[in-house]
């Protein structure tokens, strides 16, 4: 690899760390909408509890309903919602100028400045309108599964919840592999083709929840950040979105190593120019 995954991994969860409030408080008022706030909170609580434990999540919920209760004045709430989106963004402008490494591709200099760096966060921003509709989506299928779960234990007994099982988790394989092939084809200002993005996007899922099961077990077994005792919850996300920023990016070294052996270049789209050097 020939860059440093872990480095970059390391910079995304730094962002993450402040882009985290404004990044949930964004997604679950847009998907509130629809489900409501308690409903919501509860779906992210819950996957965040199977991976982080019970005690970060609360802590999460917590600043997520402390953001959303706010009751400061109409300037200050201004002020706080364009910090928070700011904030949001940051994640997604920085793994763009990641993957825009990884990719050996740059802005042109005539689309840099100030309406480059509008253009970043109007798309960082698009990019979480994007995860909100995907977390609606979810709430709506995971109810339906629920809800057949439900019904086929009282008809056909336990000796088909495994199909449930099998069901729930070809859903949430499915989605993630859709979200993370919308990441590698739409973030970089590379012209990827989909058919060597989707390759990628299936192995990075596939790590990605295999991770998910292991870290869940580790985090709950071992306590990691018991030792930084109130600040235990930060290391813990910062480990968790370490993990996954590194996950993510592998899969992204993977398919640009495909699409080359397949198709020999990669070329920088319409606002950008390739770097010079030697392609790896």
């Amino acid at each position: 690899m020939s860059r440093d995954p872990f480095k970059e991994s390391s910079v995304i969860a730094y962002t993450a760390i402040f882009s985290l409030p404004g990044l949930l408080v964004v997604v679950v008022t847009l998907s509130a909408y629809f489900f409501g706030p308690d409903l919501v909170t509860s779906h992210i609580h819950q996957n965040i509890a199977s991976v982080m434990g019970i005690e970060t999540a609360d802590q999460i919920r917590e600043m997520i309903l402390f953001s959303m209760r706010s009751k400061d004045s109409l300037s200050a709430t201004i002020l706080g919602l364009v910090t928070m989106l700011i904030g949001a963004t940051g994640v997604f402008v920085q793994l763009q100028k990641t993957l825009n490494i990884i990719w050996e591709v740059e802005t042109k200099t005539e689309k840099s400045g100030i309406w480059k760096l509008i253009q970043l966060r109007l798309f960082s921003f698009g990019m979480i309108l994007s995860i909100a509709f995907v977390l609606l989506i979810s709430l709506v299928i995971s109810s339906f599964l629920a809800a057949s779960g439900d019904w086929i234990l009282r008809h056909w007994g336990s000796t088909m919840v495994w199909l449930f099982n099998i069901l729930n988790f070809a859903f949430s394989f499915t989605f993630i592999s859709m979200l993370f092939a919308a990441m590698f084809k739409i973030i970089p200002d590379a012209d990827i083709q989909w058919r060597f993005v989707w390759l990628g996007s299936f192995l990075t899922t596939l790590l990605f929840m295999i991770g998910k099961s292991l870290l869940g077990f580790y985090f709950g077994t071992t306590e990691p950040g018991s030792g930084y005792g109130t600040a235990g919850s930060v290391i813990l996300i910062l480990l968790w979105t370490s993990y996954s920023s590194l996950i993510f990016f592998y899969g992204a070294e993977f398919t640009k190593a495909y699409s080359l052996q397949y198709y020999g270049t990669v070329p920088a789209n319409e606002v950008a120019v390739k770097k010079l050097g030697r392609q790896v």
